[in-house]
């Protein structure tokens, strides 16, 4: 088994950690979760996080094949279009985005010509699907839950969960959102502990509980053994019962609304109106 090179890349103003993954005798690479930065005051956006990758993978002759993501993220706007446009690479996710479009195009109120069939992305990955980069081996594992269109990617010996897990002193992902559910997050979660106890787990977000330092590896055998929300003694049911309590006090994120009707078109930001100007849609008392 090839053990891939992985280059995490943290943004403090969303608690985001973007990857850069490749061998070590090869040059192609993925990028996974890429951030474009937001500022939500004076709604600019900007690429300095996504200029560090860009830097990367230039410093290390890297040629970019994908550009993945593991779902359509409700904290942070993707950069994946604008490194596209710099680097090349395919922007994939998993096919089940239609019910993520399919939501959020009729609470935005899109334009009737926003297809809801996953066509901005330009691949859309089934369930157990492998694909590879240069030499390395990777698998699409489905661990709805938290949205019913999370993937994760096995690469090799290591797991990039997306918002499925957390470090095992934060827990697991919130699952209120459309189409979430707790107890299909339990099992996506349990698919992800049938790992071998010292695969790779790589998060993408670290909220740094306690003002410790940002974290973002762990192993199947720590989650198992320490997850505050799901170690390996606690049952269905009460994970359940757990997640639903605290999903309850939850707000909803930050940049949720800016975010979502980004990332459901790809990472591409809404198309410009008659003057020249593209606007994101508020909708009121909807959220």
């Amino acid at each position: 088994m090839a053990e891939p090179i992985i280059k995490a890349f943290f943004d403090p103003a969303t608690y985001t950690i973007s990857y850069v993954v490749h061998g070590k005798d090869n040059l192609d690479c993925a990028i996974v979760d890429p951030v474009l930065d937001f500022e939500p005051r004076s709604a600019r956006t900007s690429v300095e996080s996504a200029e560090r990758i860009v830097e990367y993978v230039q410093q290390q002759n890297l040629t970019v094949q994908w550009i993945l993501e593991t779902h359509a993220h409700a904290d942070h706007l993707s950069a994946a279009q604008w490194l596209k446009q710099q680097l090349g690479g395919k922007v994939a996710i998993g096919k089940h985005i239609d019910l993520v479009q399919l939501h959020f195009a009729k609470l935005y109120g899109l334009e009737d010509t926003f297809a809801v069939d996953g066509s901005q992305f330009d691949h859309l990955f089934e369930e157990a699907e492998t694909f590879s980069i240069g030499d390395l081996s990777a698998e699409v594992l489905y661990t709805p839950g938290h949205t019913p269109a999370c993937i994760s990617y096995k690469i090799e010996d290591a797991v990039f969960v997306g918002d499925t897990l957390f470090m095992p002193d934060y827990g697991t992902a919130r699952a209120d959102f459309p189409g979430g559910d707790a107890q299909t997050l339990y099992d996506s979660i349990q698919k992800l502990y049938s790992l071998p106890d010292e695969t790779r787990l790589f998060m993408c977000h670290d909220y740094q509980p306690n003002g410790r330092e940002p974290l973002w590896q762990t192993t199947v055998a720590e989650q198992k053994e320490a997850n505050i929300m799901l170690d390996q003694g606690v049952a269905r049911d009460d994970f359940v019962q757990k997640r639903r309590q605290r999903d309850a006090t939850l707000k909803a994120p930050k940049l949720i609304l800016p975010s979502l009707q980004v990332n459901i078109r790809g990472g591409d930001l809404p198309p410009q109106d008659s003057n020249g100007t593209r606007y994101l849609r508020i909708p009121l008392n909807r959220i």
